[in-house]
């Protein structure tokens, strides 16, 4: 059995993300036009019609634009707190409201299964709603998902230790946030301890908290203009060469892209190695 993963956009303009064994097919948040997705779907022959779920993170307009239309006209479920469900209804983003019938309701650290995918979401810290990341394995691969989150929490800690596969945020450069445009309102959100990840608060924790089966870690929800993918990557690698973890050798670390799909990368069940597929 295989698994596949693919990022169809990772950035404040609208994140998704794809995830799928032989038999089960999901997406963690869909930020992104409706349009854009079937776009995606069809250009990578990929069948929307067998997306099983929808997981949310968080109800902000960038990963929810496109779950009420995958709900309700494709019968998709959609699993996420009940605080979250509860924010997206009054969400101004979401033109089609979810019905009773595709809402499931989810518990933090309550594992559940889709499929042939055991989930638990767990809480981050970020300013929406109510706030989580997900952790799902499939055979003896782990994914963990934090895609908005201030800072690195025990819980958070904890998640990322089990990841073997880890989608982890890396929103801005402490200096181009600093010199930029933004006003300063603005700049102490994105910079709080409930606002989003610096290239070096994320490459500083993970050089020292090195997980112990980490073999591909993708450096999500880049910043157009606080950060640049470039930027992100060399922050990474300096670090942890610092602490004599090899870009290259040790992990793989791929920046993903903020409006384009990435590669299609598929795991071998009981095999460590990992192929990619444009």
């Amino acid at each position: 059995m295989t698994v596949k993963f693919m990022s169809l956009a990772s950035g404040s303009s609208g994140n998704c993300y794809y995830l799928a064994t032989d038999n089960t097919a999901i997406l963690v948040d869909a930020g992104i036009g409706i349009r854009t997705i079937k776009k995606v779907f069809k250009e990578r022959m990929l069948n929307l019609e067998g997306i099983q779920a929808v997981l949310v993170t968080h109800d902000h307009a960038d990963h929810i634009k496109a779950v009420g239309h995958l709900g309700e006209k494709h019968g998709i479920p959609v699993y996420t707190t009940p605080e979250i469900h509860e924010g997206m209804k009054h969400s101004y983003c979401m033109t089609e409201r979810l019905s009773p019938e595709r809402t499931r309701f989810i518990r933090k650290e309550e594992t559940f299964n889709v499929g042939d995918f055991t989930i638990t979401c767990f809480e981050v810290p970020h300013d929406g709603t109510d706030n989580v990341g997900y952790c799902i394995t499939a055979g003896d691969k782990t994914f963990s998902f934090l895609t908005d989150i201030g800072h690195i929490t025990p819980t958070a800690s904890r998640f990322i230790q089990q990841a073997d596969y880890l989608i982890l945020e890396a929103n801005y450069d402490d200096s181009m946030l600093q010199m930029g445009p933004y006003p300063q309102h603005l700049k102490e959100r994105i910079a709080g301890p409930n606002g989003h990840m610096s290239n070096h608060e994320m490459a500083d924790y993970l050089s020292h908290h090195f997980p112990q089966r980490l073999k591909h870690l993708w450096l999500c929800h880049l910043s157009k203009d606080n950060n640049h993918p470039e930027l992100a990557f060399k922050t990474v690698e300096l670090a942890f060469r610092q602490e004599n973890i090899i870009v290259g050798k040790d992990v793989e670390v791929t920046p993903l892209k903020r409006t384009t799909p990435s590669e299609m990368y598929i795991l071998e069940i009981g095999r460590a190695s990992c192929r990619e597929r444009v």
